[in-house]
């Protein structure tokens, strides 16, 4: 789904742009709520969700880096809106994709520089907004359970990935250098990724199942899983009084941090060498469909990890190996220190309240 450099016009390219760099601003307003500050940090859980976030971003550039065959001669990859904003929250989730995206525009020629609006809005906005909406929906109509909850990413995943494909097609009616009847890039576009979208959807619930089961106060989705407890007073059913909140387990919080970024180290680092070589979804319309005839060379074609594989090394294992190692290291430094600065932000907009004041 990453959009190279000419597929879509320069006028449709600024405005995507526009939007996007609009959505990451309202999303750093909305993240420092969801990351909490340094008095509000254990009530929201703000205090685990930063460096879970880059943990997440992380994670997701790995998991990109394993494409898995969908159709005969075709592959998908995942997405990751649905996955970051059900573990960490819609804002926090938009930004988490957007730091892969410009990651791997930048060192990794994966992703057009001039697109990078057009990847943002599809691949980050998209996915997000649309997995996070349908997901909280399934939660308040489903059981309050932890099963309904992996159910939930589950459908949640696997509609936001031929939403990002209805997007893409939207963009490039609008955009499109290359004359092609929409309708075949649609029905193209739409039907491979519904095919992609099962593959996602399985990762999603895979992982937000796996965290469910370690460490439920991690998932931003699951919060407030518990229905509250009611006491019958006068005839009335109310709320009972909350319990005192548990200590924060810090420690666990460390071994899941450390148990996925070596996680992670290992997807980029070992498992993507045997990760189809097939197109991706976007790579196959576009080839078929004649829609990247028009494609420009990358500005970043000339960097030492583009194509990811490090340059001047003959072993291709060990060069895309190396390569993934290295885009986790960036990834995961890059996001925590944004997570991070947006949390201190948080903390200093947020005045201490007293025990008076309370």
């Amino acid at each position: 789904m990453h959009v190279p450099d000419g597929f879509i016009n320069a006028p449709v390219s600024a405005v995507t742009g526009v939007v996007a760099a609009a959505a990451v601003a309202v999303s750093l307003r909305g993240a420092r709520r969801e990351l909490g500050g340094t008095s509000h940090a254990l009530s929201s859980g703000g205090e685990k969700t930063a460096p879970l976030a880059g943990l997440v971003a992380a994670f997701i550039f790995a998991v990109q880096m394993l494409n898995f065959p969908v159709a005969a001669g075709t592959s998908g990859h995942l997405l990751g809106g649905a996955l970051a904003a059900i573990l960490v929250g819609p804002y926090t989730g938009v930004l988490c994709v957007s730091v892969v995206l410009l990651m791997q525009g930048i060192l990794f020629a994966d992703g057009g520089l001039t697109a990078l609006g057009v990847n943002i809005t599809d691949m980050a906005i998209t996915t997000t907004v649309v997995a996070y909406v349908l997901f909280r929906t399934l939660v308040k109509v489903l059981p309050r359970t932890r099963r309904s909850v992996t159910a939930a990413s589950f459908v949640a995943a696997l509609v936001s990935v031929p939403a990002a494909a209805l997007v893409f097609t939207a963009i490039y009616a609008l955009g499109g250098t290359t004359d092609v009847p929409i309708g075949k890039v649609l029905t193209a576009m739409v039907g491979v990724h519904v095919l992609i979208g099962i593959g996602e959807a399985a990762i999603t619930a895979l992982t937000v199942g796996a965290v469910l089961a370690v460490r439920p106060d991690l998932v931003h989705g699951a919060r407030g899983l518990t229905a509250p407890l009611k006491l019958r007073i006068g005839g009335e059913l109310v709320d009972a009084p909350a319990a005192a909140p548990a200590p924060a387990r810090t420690g666990s919080t460390r071994k899941v941090w450390g148990f996925g970024i070596v996680t992670a180290l290992l997807l980029a680092g070992f498992v993507s060498f045997y990760a189809s070589a097939s197109p991706d979804g976007l790579e196959k319309v576009a080839h078929d469909k004649g829609i990247d005839t028009k494609t420009t060379q990358h500005a970043s074609s000339d960097s030492p990890l583009a194509d990811y594989s490090v340059k001047d090394i003959g072993d291709a294992r060990l060069a895309g190996g190396l390569a993934g190692v290295i885009g986790v290291g960036v990834t995961v430094a890059v996001g925590s220190g944004v997570f991070w600065a947006v949390r201190r932000r948080r903390g200093a907009d947020t005045p201490e309240r007293t025990p008076e004041a309370v």
